[in-house]
């Protein structure tokens, strides 16, 4: 990855609390993180509770300062000035002056981003249809769903036209539309340029929507990478796990599938009909996927489908936060 195409950037990344009497104890939420960004992607940071996510966002915007370590926004220090006029942020559960209209809303957020009211009302309306609130404008933000509301967050982190938008949480809360709504929102950000570093926990969601992740757990950086390629590089030896759902005119049939047996396997069968069942095959060769498929094919049973479990990001993700060997090693990259 060219270093002209990186919009941010971590060497070393670290941040440590101190708490306690005195401030004697210390307490490390990053330790020595490095991930970069390429303009035009949309990242997420992936992590458990207390992985570090938050404070990470946090040192980004400039929030927080790091104990040690450098981030950088655009070539700039994160939390300078001019790194910060270049990033919109949309907080999680962002709450607006419950007196506020929509409108009202935005010309608050734009004045706190040094925006003119002239400039603020030229951006409005191509904000508003964006997030397709357009013709909503004056209705009291007291009125709008939670959907709606996160909508208005994402206009208002646009006013000042940034390059970078930080979305902490864009989708928790929503209901399968809002959710899908957030998703096109961002996709359409995506073709217009604009770079998309979220903070989430929905990996579903994220596998749809993320071209890269990191995951951080226990303030550690364990993967950072494309998702298939994630994927791919933590499922070697992992068993293959099938369902196949059968129907045979014998209904005694399955009597003699049960004899089957294969080494380092495991089966499994389920009646669902007089005349249709499924089995469960759990194994580490493809082989004896297809044995098992010939051997139905042998006694006239008919398959009626095949459904092989696929490994996802939820998978990878388990893997990595829960597996205390994994945690002591280098983190894996494919940068």
């Amino acid at each position: 990855m060219k270093k002209s195409s990186l919009v941010i950037e971590t060497s070393k990344l670290c941040k440590s609390y101190h708490r306690g009497w005195l401030r004697s104890r210390s307490l490390k939420a990053l330790t020595d993180v490095d991930l970069s960004v390429a303009r035009g992607e949309v990242f997420a940071l992936l992590g458990p509770n207390g992985a570090g996510k938050t404070t990470l966002v946090k040192l980004l915007l400039g929030i927080l300062r790091p104990s040690s370590g450098k981030a950088a926004v655009l070539g700039q220090p994160a939390g300078s000035m001019a790194a910060r006029m270049k990033i919109g942020y949309l907080p999680e559960n962002l709450v607006f002056p419950k007196h506020l209209t929509a409108l009202g809303a935005l010309f608050y957020y734009g004045r706190l981003s040094r925006l003119t009211d002239t400039k603020i009302k030229s951006m409005v309306p191509r904000l508003m249809d964006l997030v397709g609130l357009a013709g909503r404008e004056t209705e009291s933000v007291r009125k709008y769903s939670k959907g709606m509301r996160q909508r208005l967050g994402l206009a208002q982190s646009l006013l000042h036209e940034p390059e970078i938008l930080v979305m902490d949480e864009p989708t928790d809360g929503l209901d399968p539309l809002g959710r899908s709504q957030i998703r096109e929102l961002i996709e359409t950000l995506k073709q217009q340029g604009k770079t998309i570093f979220l903070n989430s926990h929905i990996l579903q969601e994220v596998e749809l929507i993320s071209d890269r992740v990191a995951i951080l757990a226990n303030g550690t950086l364990r993967a950072i990478g494309a998702i298939p390629e994630l994927i791919e590089s933590h499922s070697h030896g992992k068993r293959l796990r099938v369902q196949l759902k059968c129907r045979s005119a014998d209904p005694y049939i399955i009597d003699s599938v049960r004899t089957l047996q294969f080494d380092d396997s495991v089966l499994s069968f389920q009646s669902t009909s007089p005349l249709e069942f499924a089995i469960h095959l759990e194994t580490t060769d493809q082989k004896h996927i297809d044995h098992l498929v010939d051997r139905l094919r042998v006694l006239n049973i008919s398959l009626l489908n095949l459904e092989r479990h696929r490994i996802r990001l939820e998978d990878v993700f388990m893997q990595l936060v829960e597996d205390p060997q994994l945690l002591d090693e280098t983190p894996s990259s494919t940068l």
